[in-house]
């Protein structure tokens, strides 16, 4: 399976990731791929990105060595309500919004039970894709939330990095993908690089995907042309803010 769009990437924005954004570009085009996202950490996190990174985002070039450059975040889910971190008026010129927990800036109530947050997230219409959502400390009805997920036009994220540093994760990713596979819902296979050398790289969950014989047409992000197909389909137009 080729994947010739990384919806999930980090530049030097988020400062605990080392390439520049012209670094990415660069390698993708080496990696003979068509787009990526660049997709930094919104600003509750850490250190994440300002506000004003995402607000001028318009200043990247749309398209860097043939590579098409899409615009993007990653936002926190902050608490059970689903709350998140940026404006809506900024998520509004976004062609890619993936919405993720992070331990250090989510509140919540329940140990085991975070249903709640995911609800209110793939109810929310400005979040495109539901990112790294496996872990075991953070477990919810996968089967409800995979339902709405389809409902509503989300994507569920299978995130590479995750067997390299969420491997407690690994068995929930698999349950996930399995549920996509039988609800018929479109995921996204994302590097989640924090570096140009993670560009791209999807061999442990694209091996788990072949494993489950899971169907290359749920893999929206295969190509720039069926995730283009699949936003239209959600009434999102990529590429329409510019410089």
């Amino acid at each position: 399976m080729k994947i010739l769009l990384d919806t999930h990437t980090h530049t030097l924005a988020s400062t605990h990731a080392y390439s520049t954004v012209l670094e990415m570009a660069k390698y993708a085009s080496e990696a003979g791929m068509e787009a990526i996202a660049i997709t930094d950490h919104a600003p509750a996190i850490p250190d994440g990105a300002h506000p004003w990174h995402f607000q001028n985002l318009k200043a990247i070039p749309r398209e860097i060595y043939g590579v098409k450059i899409l615009y993007g975040a990653e936002v926190n889910i902050l608490d059970l309500e689903g709350n998140i971190d940026l404006a809506d008026e900024v998520l509004e010129k976004l062609d890619v919004v993936n919405a993720s927990i992070h331990a250090p800036c989510y509140k919540d109530g329940d140990a085991t039970d975070h249903t709640s947050a995911y609800l209110a997230i793939v109810n929310n219409p400005l979040v495109d894709v539901i990112c790294h959502s496996g872990s075991p400390a953070f477990t919810y009805d996968y089967e409800k939330i995979i339902n709405l997920a389809k409902k509503n036009h989300k994507l569920i994220e299978i995130n590479n990095h995750s067997f390299d540093v969420r491997k407690a994760s690994i068995q929930n990713c698999r349950k996930i993908a399995e549920i996509c596979k039988e609800k018929e819902v479109g995921i996204v296979v994302s590097s989640d690089a924090h570096i140009t050398f993670d560009l791209g790289n999807y061999n442990n969950a694209i091996g788990m995907l072949s494993e489950i014989s899971f169907p290359e047409k749920l893999v929206i992000n295969r190509d720039l042309k069926s995730f283009e197909a699949y936003m239209k389909e959600k009434g999102k137009e990529l590429f329409k803010w510019h410089m």
